[in-house]
């Protein structure tokens, strides 16, 4: 799965920035993190350079929130990781790369929400901001996430399986039919709405327990809003799942509701796959994935019948 196998060093940020934009070289560059796609390294206090790392798509998704984020930034009432500077790719790294503002806080798989009721608020006002219309020539595919949820049926089946074959789903049945009525529900009719893509917890950050910033939208598309509205189920507490639909707008109607929790079981299989990964030291392994993915399944399980 690597991308390059370039050591990404702090004399190599360095370097690369003493090249291409010498007036940022003699910052203090401190390691920030290391996401799946890439890696961060801190700028000073309120910098940031993010350099690819990890998949061959890494180089795309950076590109495109370069072109695309400036521009969406101003009218969202969270701070997000607004690109400065574009670093072109060299004989010493040979993939573009970014600086961005720094966003401060702990990613929500760390530090969970607490402060149900201001969270809920905070993500909805950002969501409502968000979710507008897009220009046309803004990608609709969203790796594989702009399409009918029926089109995921085999892929959840598989995943559903394999999690409760390592003993991860006590209740897959409860599981599949959330899934199964998600998967019915009518499709999104209105026109493609930008949306973040990837608001698994990892991606929100969170201050005194509630959200205070999102980060990484390489997966940036526009489409179904329910893609994104699917965040109320695997980053908000029990019980706070109402508030924030009440306080989205426009108010989503059943069907993309239904088709919110759709996208919420698809999100948790996936944290419930890479948290064991990471208990058990495979590659690719978060261990801080698993506690909110259990979560949003009980979560979603406990509201069906409503």
């Amino acid at each position: 799965m690597t991308h390059t196998e370039i050591e990404m060093t702090a004399e190599l940020v360095r370097d690369l920035l003493r090249d291409q934009h010498p007036d940022l070289a003699d910052y203090p560059v401190r390691l920030g993190a290391r996401g799946w796609d890439n890696q961060l390294w801190r700028l000073g206090d309120d910098l940031a350079v993010r350099m690819p790392q990890a998949t061959e798509s890494a180089d795309e998704l950076l590109l495109k929130e370069h072109a695309w984020l400036p521009a969406l930034a101003p009218r969202l009432p969270l701070p997000v990781p607004v690109p400065q500077r574009l670093g072109e790719p060299s004989a010493r790294f040979p993939h573009p790369w970014i600086v961005t503002t720094w966003v401060p806080g702990e990613p929500a798989d760390r530090a969970p929400v607490t402060r149900g009721a201001e969270a809920a608020d905070a993500l909805a006002a950002f969501l409502t901001a968000l979710h507008q219309p897009a220009p046309e020539e803004v990608d609709t595919v969203g790796q594989g996430r702009g399409g009918p949820l029926a089109g995921s049926s085999k892929w959840v089946a598989e995943q559903l399986a394999s999690a409760t074959e390592l003993g991860l789903i006590p209740d897959p049945d409860a599981v599949r039919a959330v899934w199964d009525d998600a998967a019915a529900a009518p499709g999104w009719a209105g026109p493609a709405l930008w949306l973040h893509g990837d608001l698994h917890p990892a991606n929100v950050l969170t201050a005194d327990g509630t959200i205070c910033g999102v980060i990484d939208f390489g997966a940036l598309f526009a489409g179904d809003p329910a893609c994104d509205l699917s965040a109320a189920w695997t980053l908000l507490p029990d019980g706070t799942a109402d508030r924030f639909y009440a306080a989205y707008q426009p108010a989503p109607d059943a069907a993309t509701l239904r088709r919110a929790r759709g996208w919420a079981v698809i999100r948790a299989l996936v944290g419930l796959h890479v948290g064991d990964a990471g208990v058990h030291g495979r590659p690719g392994g978060k261990a801080t994935w698993g506690p909110p993915a259990h979560a949003a399944l009980r979560r979603l399980i406990a509201t069906a019948h409503r």
